[in-house]
């Protein structure tokens, strides 16, 4: 699958990446203190089952789940966004965007697996390069807000990317090593959310680098197609 990101570089030149995804990794459970989440709803559904759990964990998806598309289907209403940054290598170059690993909770009862599987995986078009905001990695902050049918947003989800194990630590965990595969993209957690895991017709998602004053961002409209027995 092929997709096209603007870069958005430090030296103000317009870029653009045709990136070629062959393998597409999930991160779950990326949170960088090992002790007990003081926020309970950090990374869990109220519907997934109470069970032991290795940190982190990682899942790999279809690369035809990724999409840039403004809109997305879903089965059934138990999907969420859930906001992550999206690291990727493209040329034998680390780039930084932003993905919103979308999944049904209700399956996720059964299956952390096949609930991410299920759902698309919406990605920004814009993207940054690693190296310019490795020195600087924690003071990025993450953001999404839930749109509802009046059209009023709520915060859904804040926090620093301090919070979070880095990025190549996560390569490092899944790969034993910290150089990415070539063409491969891989999600790197997601941060607190505000209040119970809840859904609405739109999802937004952000990622402020506030040392150099620039912000990734992307929406996506939630299209709910019935749940047949």
């Amino acid at each position: 699958m092929q997709f096209r990101f603007q870069l958005l570089n430090t030296e103000g030149k317009p870029e653009t990446l045709a990136v070629g995804f062959e393998y597409c990794i999930v991160t779950d459970w990326a949170r960088r203190d090992s002790g007990d989440s003081g926020t309970a709803t950090y990374e869990r559904s109220e519907l997934r089952l109470a069970r032991a759990r290795q940190r982190p964990k990682f899942y790999p998806v279809a690369n035809n789940q990724l999409t840039q598309s403004e809109r997305v289907q879903v089965v059934g209403p138990h999907s969420t966004g859930a906001a992550e940054v999206l690291l990727f290598k493209h040329n034998h170059e680390l780039f930084v965007s932003l993905v919103s690993d979308h999944t049904d909770r209700a399956l996720e009862i059964q299956s952390s697996a096949l609930s991410k599987q299920l759902c698309a995986k919406p990605m920004a078009r814009y993207a940054w390069r690693y190296d310019d905001v490795a020195p600087h990695w924690d003071e990025l902050e993450m953001r999404a807000w839930l749109i509802k049918e009046d059209g009023h947003p709520e915060l859904y989800q804040e926090g620093a990317l301090s919070t979070l194990l880095s990025p190549l630590e996560l390569v490092k965990h899944h790969f034993g090593h910290d150089d990415l595969p070539n063409n491969t993209a891989i999600t790197c957690g997601t941060v607190t959310t505000v209040g119970k895991i809840r859904t609405a017709p739109t999802f937004v998602m952000e990622l402020r680098d506030p040392k150099l004053e620039r912000t990734l961002r992307h929406e996506y409209f939630i299209e709910i197609l019935p749940l047949v027995d």
